[in-house]
């Protein structure tokens, strides 16, 4: 596309269809909070058969992408959307839980819980992009950080609660970590089992290894210590040939196939009001 440098760098990253490589790390590491965990395990279709995952993943590429690249009415439907869903996700923990969590309930809309979710997926997408798409520079990453950390009042998160800067998003991430608070349990486990290898799609497992390097590769060394996933230099070169042939098919991909119909449509839109 041209005039790249022109677009905001969330409209770079999030209309590349390879950075849904990244996804699958941001959700087991936000499974890895045992009261988001918990969450999904009681209110999500997360387990409503084979294809419940992916329905999943499809709801939320379809917000991020009207959050992005819609027009206003469009992104505030999107965030309305959002609220409504987490008006109704709120509930306690199970008996077994409480040692891996002092708090005894969760709900959705809690600061801390949407700001991990976010994180995570700051973290995933970016790591994703620049594996599998094009390096960023720094001050490219710390705009992203801005431009993501615009959804704060949408969802009601208090104003300067996220990262603005991608050593910010990195700092949060250890903090939270180190401090005990992320942990991944037997749920979040069970639940990335789902996600790894869906039942129902056995035979489709050599399919989905990609996804599966992935996931351990982008992911914080700690949470993917905390699932058992497997890393060593074996893997981490098997993730170094698997970028190499995803950007290298990207070169040739054209354009309807390697973005997003809905960012498409956004770029076209600006591309005219530029030239009004």
């Amino acid at each position: 596309m041209r005039d790249d440098a022109s677009l905001p760098v969330s409209w770079r990253v999030h209309r590349e269809v390879a950075v849904v490589l990244g996804w699958t790390s941001a959700i087991l590491g936000q499974l890895a909070h045992p009261l988001v965990a918990r969450a999904v395990a009681d209110h999500s279709g997360f387990r409503g058969g084979w294809a419940a995952p992916w329905r999943r993943l499809g709801r939320t590429l379809d917000a991020m992408l009207a959050l992005t690249f819609g027009p206003e009415a469009d992104a505030e439907r999107a965030a309305r959307g959002i609220n409504a869903i987490h008006d109704r996700v709120h509930g306690c923990v199970r008996p077994e839980e409480r040692a891996l969590t002092p708090r005894a309930s969760y709900s959705a809309h809690d600061p801390a819980l949407l700001a991990w979710v976010h994180l995570t997926c700051v973290d995933g997408f970016l790591r994703g992009y620049v594996a599998f798409v094009a390096p960023l520079t720094p001050d490219e990453r710390d705009r992203y950080c801005v431009e993501a950390a615009a959804i704060e009042p949408m969802l009601g998160i208090p104003a300067g609660r996220l990262p603005r800067t991608w050593s910010g998003v990195q700092a949060e991430i250890g903090t939270r970590v180190a401090s005990g608070e992320i942990v991944v349990g037997p749920t979040a486990r069970s639940l990335a089992a789902d996600i790894l290898r869906p039942p129902g799609l056995r035979l489709a497992g050599p399919l989905l290894a990609p996804l599966r390097l992935a996931a351990a590769g982008l992911m914080p060394p700690a949470i993917r210590d905390g699932y058992g996933l497997a890393w060593g230099p074996r893997h981490a070169g098997a993730l170094r040939l698997l970028a190499r042939a995803v950007r290298a098919g990207l070169r040739v991909t054209p354009g309807p196939l390697r973005h997003w119909p809905r960012a498409r449509a956004a770029v076209r839109r600006r591309r005219a009001g530029a030239v009004l």
